[in-house]
């Protein structure tokens, strides 16, 4: 059984992260703090244009026809740069949730709504109740919330918003106010929850996904300052206490890809344990991002708690995933009631059934 990642979704990974390190600096998300929306319309048109807003859209729709396997690395890429741009929330959440509709008016939303997406014209964000707030809400031509065991679709001009402040600045998160009506129902019941619990395990497979790419980021940032940085003659980075707080990230790190690689094949391809693998790839991916976080700003020293410093553009983020997407506990109890349970089929040599 062949593991690793084609060619061809190495050689696109690859391709994504050059242009947003090009395009994506701590310098144009600082300059995005100070603007009304926190978001970059020319941005947005240039991930349109390399096909990212279409790559989970099926073709019929004029996307790429993708799935969450080919698009984990790219999420893993907007981590790297803490994009600030909902492209991965999008991607993995708002559209699969449109594509799994069905009923009266699904035919009719999917016809108005991913074509538009996948051209980039159109920004569709889903709300859930386990997250009480919605992010990117007021950048939104389309909100699908949660009402209890319902799905709602409104339009902006049936909700309003009330702006909530985040730990970290480029996090748009708003409160919305808005009327369960039978007009704006689009799904209900069981088919209902069925979409509120992908969505679920999609938006916790991006956090998972992007927290990867963060933790990486806050290891480089350190090793560059620790090199740069010199007491007593010599770089702190040839220090092996500086050393152990890197290695401690970085064996982690490694360990905390597999998990994440594995839950978006699950979900890819409708496994039943899709939903356990999601909730061991982000406890273990936020987990190394709590951790990367922690010992980045040890490496910094007093200079990693300033404003000027970058390294926490990247760590507030971390911080912010922590909890995002269902909380710790509710992600271990997932887990334990997996284990724990006398149908358990565990060990080495079920692994990958």
């Amino acid at each position: 059984m062949d593991f690793t990642f084609t060619e061809d979704q190495l050689l696109f990974q690859e391709s994504v992260r050059e242009f947003l390190l090009n395009e994506v600096t701590a310098e144009s998300i600082r300059k995005l703090w100070d603007t009304e929306s926190g978001r970059s319309d020319q941005l947005w048109t240039q991930l349109a244009e390399l096909g990212l807003t279409a790559m989970t859209v099926p073709e019929e729709f004029g996307g790429l026809g993708m799935n969450e396997l080919d698009f984990v690395l790219i999420a893993q890429e907007c981590g790297y740069v803490a994009l600030p741009a909902p492209l991965v929330h999008q991607a993995l959440v708002a559209v699969p949730t449109l594509i799994n509709m069905s009923g009266d008016n699904a035919d009719a939303l999917k016809a108005q709504w991913l074509p538009a997406i996948a051209e980039g014209s159109a920004k569709v964000m889903v709300g859930l109740e386990v997250n009480m707030l919605v992010e990117d809400a007021h950048i939104a031509d389309l909100l699908i919330m949660q009402h209890g065991q319902q799905l709602h679709a409104l339009t902006p001009a049936q909700f309003t918003l009330q702006f909530n402040e985040s730990v970290d600045p480029s996090r748009k998160l708003y409160s919305v106010e808005w009327t369960a009506s039978a007009e704006t129902l689009i799904a209900d019941g069981d088919a209902a929850q069925q979409l509120i619990d992908g969505a679920m395990d999609r938006g916790a497979l991006g956090v998972a996904a992007e927290s990867l790419g963060l933790s990486q980021r806050m290891v480089d940032m350190a090793v560059t300052y620790t090199a740069d940085r010199q007491q007593f003659g010599k770089p702190i980075g040839s220090f092996q206490a500086v050393k152990h707080l890197m290695a401690n990230i970085a064996f982690k790190l490694e360990y905390a890809k597999t998990p994440v690689y594995r839950a978006a094949y699950t979900i890819a391809h409708k496994q039943q344990s899709s939903s356990v693998n999601v909730s061991h790839a982000k406890l273990a991916a936020t987990e190394v991002g709590q951790i990367a976080a922690r010992n980045t700003m040890q490496a910094h020293g007093a200079m990693g708690y300033t404003w000027e410093v970058d390294l926490q553009i990247f760590m507030k983020k971390a911080w912010a995933y922590n909890n995002a997407w269902g909380l710790v506990a509710f992600h271990e109890q997932r887990i334990a009631d997996f284990v724990l349970s006398d149908s358990a089929v565990i060990g080495a040599g079920n692994t990958f059934v």
